[in-house]
This record gives C-alpha cells, structure tokens and sequence, in this order.
C-alpha cells in the first residue's frame, strides 16, 4: 500500500464504494437480496413437481417465500399462490407478516388474501402462481 495514503483519503474511497452499493440497490433492475431461506422440511420448486412446502409449514394470517413463489394460508385451509416479485420496481419481497406480504425496497405491502396493494408505492396486485393442496403438500399446479 502506498505510504502516502491518507487516512482522509481512505475513508472517502469507502464512502464512494457504499454510496455506489446504495445506488445499485435502488435502481429499477431489481434486487438481488435472496429471499429467507425456506422452513425446515420444505425445499424449493423441485423438477418434475415436487412438493413446494407442506400445509403444516405455512401459518394461518402468514405465509412461506419459496423461490419463485410466496405460499399464504388467509384464513384456515386456504392456500394461495403469489409472485414474490414486487410489482413497483421488481424487488423481491422478504417477509409475510399481519397477513401482508412485504417487499422491504420502498415499503409496498400486498394482501395474502387477494395479492392486492395495501400499501404503496406499488400500485399493481402481486401476480398469482397456481398452487395445489395435495393432502398436506402443497406443489405448483
């Protein structure tokens, strides 16, 4: 490393290196931050149909993010589908919590019920993905 460095010098690199991380992160080409990991015992979209997650893995008022696809119970023995691409600026959302599905980029929130918009800047229901409940698993249809 150079000698004549400075301390000044340094630190407003790595201030340019994260303002550039900051940027990327909000631009419309999506973002690249993995979604949770799948609960224990479930896995994601397998070739050839395999089950997605069980029924027992996705809670009443909440949901899963498994890959290509947030599975939802709204109410008990109802199961849903939906895109876990954010329809503002393509974000993946993060979280299913108080029967909302949350994409953590500006804050949109999405109704496990219908895929709706209940929160903004998002203005475009999340797409639904066609499941089916197979005795206790639950695969794409």
């Amino acid at each position: 490393m150079d000698k004549n460095v400075t301390r000044r010098h340094a630190i407003s690199v790595a201030a340019l290196a994260g303002a550039g991380v900051a940027v990327a992160a909000c631009s419309g080409g999506g973002d690249t931050t993995a979604a949770p990991a799948a609960p224990a015992g479930s896995s994601a979209p397998a070739a050839g149909g395999g089950a997605l997650t069980t029924t027992a893995e996705v809670p009443v008022g909440g949901g899963v993010i498994l890959g290509e696809v947030v599975v939802v119970q709204p109410e008990a023995g109802t199961f849903k589908g939906f895109s876990p691409t954010c329809t503002h600026q393509g974000c993946k959302v993060t979280s299913v919590a108080d029967s909302q599905i949350v994409c953590p980029c500006h804050g949109s929130q999405f109704s496990i019920a219908d895929g709706s918009v209940t929160s903004g800047p998002a203005t475009t229901p999340l797409p639904e993905v066609p499941i089916k409940v197979d005795g206790t698993n639950i695969t794409l249809a």
